[in-house]
């Protein structure tokens, strides 16, 4: 009998859900307003600290694309990207028909290369296109080189819009991940650390530009007693049913941080006494993931077998396994827009694998796992 799959990161629910979701209706306020929006803003606001303002929105994606809104990019601008990551980065851009310009990986971090991306912001002021904004990721959890991507950015006035969608818990010398760009972009979405089934947040240190964000997700409406409209506005602000979800998720989120580590950890020694075979961890004690997904890149020339090998192995047991986010410079929809920097990310997506991480994963899948991979290290 073929066991149940084990997924990669699946939902993982505390208990208070449904207390939050029961009182939305009871109060019959299911709309995209209510005191779940409020509540779940005020918590995020509260774990995040540093003085911040949060907008719940509906996904990752649309605070990504009302973060760019209100740095200015408009048509024609360009926007430096991150080019390992998911396409959600990069796709807002392509919203406001502007430019992406792709940025290589470095490889402590497997994030946006500090410089390769002044070398960019060089040649574009070269040609005469000064960039509008950054896009820099923390990818799967791991905070980027906060300090050295600040210091290019603070030096060519660009602003950063941190892409924090799989980074919530994870902190850089101590200060939370999602508090360190001029705005940056939150995800909920079924597979992350936490949930509101979909759903997203802006985060801002400045209380206007959040007003400015409500105002915008909430189709621009002027103040009148009419519909009327003096700017482009959009349908993106979380329902009161989602942020339900989000505040129960909250209660348990160290839990879940504690939970993914322990992933991590359960990997390592899965991996101990093969060289071949490393576990993307922190490069020092200044960052602290919440290792939303444990990854792994496998060196096929010393092991002679490739990180597709092992993904067809766990197939066959049953087990979700993904490679790395392929680059977007590799992508064909992405292709014909400028990239700098090396082969850094590109060798990483050739090597590299993602395990099942969820928070929920029970000893007997933990088994399962260590089994099917033992199986398949054993297996000249």
């Amino acid at each position: 009998m073929n066991p149940d799959k084990i997924w990669l990161s699946s939902p993982h629910m505390g208990g208070n859900e449904k207390k939050y979701i029961e009182s939305a209706f009871a109060e019959n306020i299911v709309a995209p307003l209510g005191p779940n929006v409020t509540g779940f803003e005020y918590d995020l606001e509260t774990f995040l600290q540093d003085g911040v303002h949060v907008a719940a929105l509906s996904s990752g994606t649309a605070a990504i694309h009302l973060g760019l809104v209100l740095l200015g990019v408009q048509a024609g601008d360009e926007v430096l990207c991150q080019s390992m990551t998911f396409s959600a980065s990069a796709n807002p851009i392509m919203y406001l028909s502007a430019i992406p310009v792709f940025i290589d990986s470095e490889p402590d971090t497997w994030n946006i290369c500090p410089q390769a991306l002044e070398d960019a912001i060089k040649d574009r002021i070269s040609k005469g296109k000064k960039p509008k904004a950054i896009i820099a990721v923390h990818l799967y959890g791991m905070p980027y080189k906060i300090d050295e991507i600040r210091t290019v950015a603070q030096k060519y006035e660009i602003p950063i819009l941190e892409d924090s969608a799989e980074a919530l818990g994870s902190t850089y010398k101590g200060q939370k991940c999602g508090t360190f760009g001029d705005v940056a972009a939150l995800s909920f979405n079924g597979n992350k650390i936490i949930t509101t089934s979909g759903g997203g947040a802006l985060v801002t240190h400045n209380l206007s530009i959040k007003e400015k964000a409500v105002f915008l997700a909430t189709q621009a409406r002027d103040t009148a007693p009419y519909y009327q409209h003096s700017h482009i506005g959009y349908n993106y602000r979380l329902s009161n049913i989602s942020a339900g979800i989000g505040r129960g998720q909250m209660e348990v989120l160290e839990q879940h941080i504690a939970l993914r580590r322990d992933m991590h950890e359960f990997y390592r020694q899965v991996f101990k006494d093969f060289p071949e075979i490393e576990v993307f961890s922190e490069p020092d004690n200044d960052f602290y993931s919440n290792h939303w997904l444990t990854a792994i890149t496998i060196n096929a020339k010393k092991s002679g077998k490739t990180a597709e090998d092992l993904r067809q192995t766990l197939v066959k047991d049953n087990i979700e396994s993904r490679p790395l986010w392929k680059p977007m410079h590799l992508q064909p929809v992405f292709g014909q827009y400028p990239y700098y920097g090396g082969t850094i990310a590109s060798d990483l997506f050739s090597k590299g694998l993602c395990l099942p991480s969820g928070s929920n994963l029970t000893d007997n899948q933990k088994d399962r796992i260590k089994n099917s991979i033992n199986g398949f290290l054993k297996d000249e």
